[in-house]
C-alpha cells in the first residue's frame, strides 16, 4: 500500500505538473504570437495534458506521439513565415515543364495532365480519389499506433523518418516555391501573395455528398505555393517501407494501393503537378536512406534508445 502511494505522488510530482504547465503556456503564448489564437491550440494543449496524466500507459502514448505533435507546430507556425517572401514562387515554368513532360494531347491541344482530368472527371473518380486523400493522415497515423503497441523500437524509427521525410519537404518548400495546378486554373501566371487555399478538384467530392469537409481542411492551408514536393505522396511511400521491413504481408496490398490511388489523387485533383508526386516520392526515398544512414553513423542512436526508454517505461 505505501509503495502504491509513493509511486502514485511519483507520478503527480510537482516537477511535471510544472514542467507540462510551462511547455503549454509557452506553446499558446508563442502560437498566438505567430499565428493567432485558435481553438485549436487549447485542444491540442487539453488532450496532451489529459493523457499524460491519466495512467502510465497514456502518459507513454502521448509521450511517443509527441513526434507529430512537433511536426504539426511547425506546419502551423510555416504560416507566420511564408515561403514566397524568401524565394520566387514558381508557376509558370513549373507548369510548361509538366505539360512538356507529361502532355496529354487531346483536341489538338497539348493538356497537362491536371486539365485532361478536370474536363474528363466523374463522379466515381471524384469519390474514389476524395477517399484516397482522406487516407494521407489516417492511415500513417493509424500504422504508426499498431507499432507503438506491437513494436516500440519500429514505431520510433518510423515516428523520426516520418519528421526527418517532412523537414526534408519543408527545405524545399523554401528553397523552391511552387504553385499548385488549381493556382493556375484560378490566378494564371501572375503570382498573387497571401492566395488562400483552395479545395480544387476535391470540391467535387464535397458537392457529391452535400458536404464541406475539404474546405473547411483547405481553409487552413498553411502555404497555398507549397506544392513541391507533394508530401501528400511522400506519406505512403514511407508506411510501405516499414510495411514491408515489418513483415505485414497482405496488409501492405492495401498500403501498396493507398500509395498510388494518393499519387494519382493528388494530380487528378489538381492538387499536384505529376512533377510534384515524383519530387515526393524521392524526398521519402532520400529521407529514408538518409535517416537510416544517420542512425547508423551520428549521436540520434542515441536520441531513438531515449525515445524507446521513455515511452517503454
Amino acid at each position: 500500500m505505501q509503495q502504491e502511494v509513493l509511486l502514485k505522488k511519483s507520478f503527480y510530482n510537482l516537477r511535471n505538473i510544472y514542467l507540462t504547465v510551462a511547455i503549454s503556456v509557452a506553446y499558446l503564448l508563442l502560437s498566438v504570437l505567430l499565428v493567432g489564437f485558435k481553438t485549436d491550440q487549447l485542444v491540442l494543449i487539453f488532450i496532451f495534458n489529459t493523457l499524460f496524466f491519466i495512467s502510465k500507459g497514456t502518459r507513454q502514448f502521448i509521450l511517443g506521439f509527441s513526434i507529430y505533435i512537433v511536426y504539426w507546430i511547425l506546419f502551423d507556425y510555416m504560416k507566420a513565415f511564408p515561403n514566397y517572401l524568401f524565394n520566387q514562387v514558381h508557376i509558370e515554368d513549373l507548369y510548361e515543364l509538366e505539360r512538356k513532360m507529361f502532355g496529354i494531347h487531346y483536341h489538338g491541344l497539348i493538356l497537362t495532365p491536371n486539365e485532361y482530368w478536370k474536363i474528363n472527371s466523374t463522379a466515381f473518380l471524384d469519390v474514389l480519389t476524395g477517399l484516397f486523400y482522406l487516407m494521407w493522415v489516417p492511415v500513417p497515423l493509424a500504422f504508426a499506433t499498431y507499432l507503438f503497441f506491437k513494436n516500440k523500437e519500429q514505431f520510433v524509427q518510423f515516428s523520426l523518418t516520418f519528421v526527418w521525410v517532412n523537414l526534408l519537404g519543408f527545405v524545399v518548400y523554401y528553397a523552391f516555391p511552387a504553385a499548385p495546378p488549381w493556382y493556375v486554373q484560378e490566378h494564371g501566371f501572375e503570382f498573387i501573395a497571401k492566395t488562400a487555399g483552395n479545395t480544387a478538384g476535391l470540391a467535387r467530392f464535397d458537392h457529391y455528398f452535400n458536404i464541406t469537409l475539404f474546405h473547411g481542411i483547405y481553409s487552413k492551408g498553411s502555404n497555398v505555393f507549397a506544392a513541391m514536393p507533394s508530401l501528400h505522396s511522400s506519406y505512403p511511400v514511407i508506411v510501405v517501407y516499414y510495411g514491408l521491413k515489418n513483415r505485414l504481408g497482405k496488409i501492405n496490398i492495401f498500403f501498396f494501393t493507398v500509395m498510388l490511388g494518393i499519387w494519382f489523387s493528388a494530380v487528378y485533383t489538381s492538387h499536384h503537378y505529376t512533377l510534384d508526386v515524383l519530387a515526393g516520392l524521392s524526398c521519402a526515398i532520400l529521407g529514408i536512406i538518409s535517416f537510416n544512414y544517420l542512425m547508423r553513423n551520428t549521436g540520434l542512436k542515441r536520441l531513438r534508445k531515449n525515445l524507446i526508454n521513455a515511452i517503454s517505461h
